[in-house]
Formats: C-alpha cells, sequence, structure tokens
C-alpha cells in the first residue's frame, strides 16, 4: 500500500491555499478522521495541534506526521480544562462506533459534554472558531426520511446508545448557547456514515466488520434481517466539507448535514463487499441492536448551497480503496505473528 512522504503532503493545493497559516487545534486528532483532518491541514500550510488521550486513536495514525515542524501532539483529555494557543479549534474528540462508546457510556457522554464545555471555553478565551463534529445519531431512529437540519428526531434517552446520541445533542446545545450568550464563532456539522482507510478492524462499525470477515472468509455478520439502509460517506469527502464549513464565515454556524445521500441497503453492502473480495464467507443474521436506525439518508441541500459541496467519490471506489488499506494491514499482521 503507497504511503505519504512529507513533501509529498505539503506540495499539493486544496480549498484553503492562499489563505493566511493559522494555528489550528483538532481535538481527538490521532482518530480516524481526526488523522485525515490534520493531515489536510498540514497540506493547506497551517500549524496543527492533535490532542489525543489515545483511548480510541491510534498513534500510528499520526505517525507519518511527525517530521513536520508544524505539527505536535499533546497527550489529553478533553474532559479536564486545556489551554492551547489555537485560532480554529474542531472538536473531534469521542468515541465514535457502539462497541466503543458502549463500553464506557458514562465516560462517553462526559466526553462530549465536559468535551464541548472545554473546547468552548478555550475558544472563547481565545476568540477562535470552533467546528463541532456531531452526528447523524442526533436523529435516533428516524421517522422522516431523508433527514432534514430542522428534524428534531427520534433519540430514546435511556437506551444503551443515549450515552453517545444525547452527548452530542447536548454538545450542540452548548454550542449554540456559547454563540448566543458570548458571540463564540461556531460550526456544527452533522456527520453521517463515514468510512476509509485508517478505520480500525476491531472498531465494530459495518464497513470494517463486513471487510475483515469477508477478507478472513469468516461469517459477515449482519444484525437483523439486512434491510435497514444506510448512506456511506468516503472519508476524503468528509473532510473536505468540514474544511469548507470551517471557512463559510460566521453567519454559517450550521447544523449541517455531512453524508452521502446515496442509500444502501446493508444486506446489499454486505453482498456487494464480499464480491469485491472474492470471499468465500457466507452472510449470517443475528438479532437485531437496540434502538439501532432503520433508515439513515442525509439531505444535503444545506450543504450544496451553503458551502458548494457534495460527496463525488462512488462507494464502489472508496470500499476498493478501503479493502486495500485493510488487506495491508492484515498482511502486516500475519507477517509479524510470524516473526
Amino acid at each position: 500500500m503507497r504511503s505519504f512522504v512529507p513533501n509529498e503532503i505539503c506540495s499539493g493545493h486544496d480549498n484553503l491555499s492562499g489563505r493566511t497559516p493559522k494555528k489550528v487545534l483538532v481535538n481527538g486528532g490521532a482518530g480516524f478522521l481526526g488523522s485525515h483532518l490534520c493531515e489536510r491541514l498540514l497540506k493547506g500550510g497551517h500549524e496543527v495541534i492533535c490532542l489525543d488521550n489515545f483511548s480510541t486513536g491510534r498513534r500510528s495514525n499520526v505517525h507519518h506526521l511527525r517530521p513536520f515542524s508544524r505539527f505536535r501532539i499533546i497527550e489529553h483529555d478533553v474532559r479536564s480544562p486545556f489551554d492551547v494557543d489555537a485560532t480554529l479549534i474542531f472538536n473531534f474528540a469521542s468515541p465514535a462506533s457502539p462497541p466503543d462508546y458502549q463500553r464506557d457510556p458514562v465516560g462517553t457522554l462526559l466526553t462530549n459534554v465536559l468535551g464541548a464545555v472545554n473546547a468552548l471555553d478555550l475558544a472563547r478565551r481565545n476568540g477562535a472558531t470552533i467546528v463541532q463534529s456531531s452526528t447523524s445519531e442526533v436523529y435516533g431512529d428516524p421517522e422522516h426520511s431523508p433527514q432534514r437540519e430542522s428534524y428534531c428526531g427520534n433519540v430514546n434517552p435511556v437506551g444503551p446508545r443515549a450515552c453517545y446520541d444525547e452527548g452530542k445533542r447536548s454538545a450542540e446545545t452548548l454550542f449554540f448557547d456559547y454563540h448566543r450568550t458570548y458571540g463564540v464563532d461556531i460550526r456544527v456539522g452533522r456527520i453521517f456514515n463515514t468510512y476509509g482507510p485508517r478505520m480500525r478492524p476491531d472498531d465494530g462499525r459495518v464497513v470494517s466488520n463486513f471487510i475483515v470477515q469477508a477478507l478472513q472468509n469468516k461469517n459477515i455478520t449482519i444484525y437483523g434481517d439486512g434491510s435497514q439502509t444506510r448512506s456511506f460517506c468516503y472519508v476524503d469527502d468528509l473532510i473536505e466539507g468540514f474544511l469548507r464549513f470551517s471557512n463559510a464565515g460566521k453567519k454559517c454556524t450550521g447544523p449541517i448535514n455531512l453524508g452521502n445521500p446515496a442509500e444502501i441497503p446493508v444486506r446489499q453492502l454486505a453482498e456487494m463487499i464480499r464480491e469485491m473480495t472474492n470471499s468465500r464467507s457466507r452472510i449470517v443474521h443475528l438479532p437485531r441492536v437496540t434502538d439501532d436506525p432503520k433508515q439513515r439518508r442525509p439531505d444535503i441541500s444545506r450543504a450544496q448551497a451553503k458551502l458548494g459541496w457534495q460527496p463525488r467519490v462512488a462507494l464502489e471506489v472508496g470500499l476498493g480503496k478501503t479493502i486495500e488499506y485493510f488487506e495491508a494491514r492484515l498482511s502486516a499482521a500475519k507477517v509479524a505473528e510470524a516473526v
């Protein structure tokens, strides 16, 4: 698998080119999404501080960025206050897959609530712009599709997913209250299912689960009958959306849906991955998970109008890149075991 080198990362141009370089703090910068964001910000010429406690993020995600003088890592838990000199803050710190956030539900809720408070307080002190990575989970198990930003959702506040769903909803409340009360310059983006390289093989999300199971010729496990739908956005498209959002101006606070409106049943996704990997895996069904949404599809008309953004990477193309990534990881793991 092809790797990045420092000069290659910083030689490109993106939508931030021509702007004054900023000091940017990325909370959760060693995570799946955060590491891609750090990489793109460095490419744009910015100074990047990656803050992470490495509970779900991995040092290997940002190892290739360490040679840059404009990049540094701070190991810290966002549940405790922090003070960083930054003019732009991306708050991406939170467990994001069900197994991760249900492993420590109290910690997940506090990460989202206290993490938002501490990040917002820092933005207020610094006069910084702050961007929140919210989630489509704020819509719960939606009764309307596609989901528009005006929809208030159908969330079970006492269910096993509530620590994440309500944590993100509370964080959104804090962001808009800090904006109204203190004039903090905020952006709130709601992330729909995102996939791509640097997902953890064991993170429990549907794309990584299916790919790893297929590559190992194990049973591909679907929870429920597989008729539930998801809309999958490739990571590069999502990061592009957040970068545009961060530069959209103070009046563009959101919330804005960021995702791919191309909807697909989970059973069809499993069949597609099995075919793309030439797998001998069987597709098996397990009991449906409590509060698992039956339908997930974003209305992105607001993102199209305000950001000029829409996803460009087709599912087959993105899955191909993601499969290549996991093939390389699994092969490296086999070599390490053999040594």
